[in-house]
């Protein structure tokens, strides 16, 4: 099927210009500047005052299948993805029973295949014990290894010296590391359970997982890589401290790159006492200065992508009246695009560096094959946004399977129109157009 998107602007690879896209099947066919001819398509789209670009790559997401698909599971949360702009996501290792061997993660990728609207992969978590896994990964299908220098959502803590000299010295792609310093908070959860219970609330997050926390972790991690030459990416950057540890250079020229997320650009410890827990993640969001200083960085080139680390957890789970029992994680992937509009608009971010951040640099750190820019030959996944209409966030319009968003009652600015994925129109105007799956994305190594 032949498919002609004209009148668009279009935004990727650092440009934004007028032009028009031939879609051809599942790839994209041309880029033009001036209007081709119409001949043969079956399907033309006037995307004129419309905003044109590759479908967002997310490269840190917990989809929750299998094992606790109470929450979330490929279906749901894909549709909220595409609903959103996200045409291909890898998900990380904690689920039931965490993918911590080769054959776990084919198990998933079969179950994606089935249930998936959008492209996906999955990491390959580092433990204790796998290192032998970890050495005979496939790399051409396994996005990258997971590595929680912290514990969080399922506790998949890796603290034995040994295997974390392993794992550096040993992975052979990318590693993927949470860094949060274990001790740290655990002394810090054991002062705060001593208060009385009711001064330990949502504000208390960003003092028992600090800053502080953080930075000595990522320290650790940087120093391992750099010592064994490893290919180190540093998820959810949360401090201004930890930028001091990356370089302002372009991503071709570094081995050790830094993620964000748009809560930690959005939010601040000030806005714990409005949502409570429904902004506790870890790392936790701290302060209005991180938060600028997070954003600066996206413009620096200290910070490289922009992933959502999207963790729904169920009101019941999160919800509670204790602060020890709320679960950490938020659903964001259907809001994250829109958020990172809201920041361009505000001129905080340009829109050729959100279409960066969140499409071009993670198809090259991660080197996916023919994806993230718009490109002949690329596969046609295609995003169109009208950045001059307003959508409000309710529950009713939230597509996660846990029924809530942080962002609910938040208007953003702009609002996706169109998503094609591999050349398929599957949303168009808040409907889900084709319920055609995605595809398991291949990496170029």
């Amino acid at each position: 099927m032949k498919t002609l998107i004209k009148n668009a602007t279009i935004v990727d690879d650092g440009r934004k210009f007028s032009g028009h896209i031939l879609i051809n099947d599942d790839l994209i066919e041309s880029v033009t500047e001036t209007m081709p001819a119409t001949d043969g398509f079956e399907n033309i789209i006037n995307a004129e005052n419309h905003v044109v670009m590759p479908g967002a790559i997310d490269e840190h997401v917990h989809f929750r299948e299998p094992g606790l698909t109470h929450k979330a599971d490929f279906e749901s949360e894909s549709r909220a993805a595409v609903a959103g702009g996200v045409t291909s996501f890898m998900d990380m290792p904690n689920v039931n029973p965490q993918t911590t061997t080769n054959q776990l993660l084919d198990e998933r990728a079969a179950l994606a295949a089935e249930k998936s609207v959008a492209n996906y992969a999955f990491y390959l978590g580092a433990t204790n014990n796998n290192i032998d896994e970890i050495r005979t990964a496939d790399i051409s299908r396994v996005c990258g290894i997971k590595l929680f220098m912290g514990s969080s959502t399922g506790n998949m803590l890796v603290n034995q010296t040994d295997m974390l000299e392993h794992v550096f010295a040993e992975s052979p792609c990318i590693i993927v590391a949470h860094c949060e310093d274990e001790q740290i908070i655990r002394a810090n959860i054991e002062r705060y359970k001593a208060l009385p219970a009711n001064e330990v609330d949502a504000t208390c997050h960003p003092k028992i997982r600090t800053a502080e926390a953080c930075l000595k972790s990522t320290e650790r991690a940087v120093a391992l890589a750099t010592k064994y030459g490893a290919r180190l990416h540093v998820a959810h950057l949360s401090t201004a401290a930890e930028l001091s540890l990356f370089e302002a250079k372009p991503l071709s020229e570094k081995k050790i790159t830094a993620e964000t997320c748009p809560h930690y650009l959005f939010f601040d410890e000030a806005d714990y006492k409005t949502l409570g827990y429904r902004i506790k993640c870890n790392p936790s969001i701290k302060s209005a200065a991180d938060r600028e200083a997070l954003t600066a960085a996206l413009t620096s080139g200290k910070i490289d992508t922009i992933g959502t680390d999207h963790a729904p957890h169920l009101p019941a789970e999160k919800f509670g009246d204790s602060y020890f029992t709320s679960a950490s994680g938020m659903p964001s992937i259907q809001h994250s695009l829109p958020a990172m509009l809201d920041l361009w608009k505000a001129g905080r971010i340009s829109i050729e560096n959100v279409v960066r951040k969140m499409c071009n640099a993670p198809a090259d750190l991660f080197q996916i094959d023919r994806r993230g820019y718009l490109r002949k030959g690329y596969k046609a996944d295609i995003v169109i946004v009208d950045t001059d209409k307003p959508q409000t966030v309710t529950s009713a319009n939230t597509l996660y399977k846990c029924g809530w968003s942080p962002f609910e009652g938040y208007t953003f600015g702009s609002t996706v129109t169109h998503t094609f994925v591999n050349g398929t129109l599957v949303y168009c105007n808040g409907e889900f157009v084709s319920d055609r799956k995605g595809e398991a994305l291949r990496f170029n190594r």
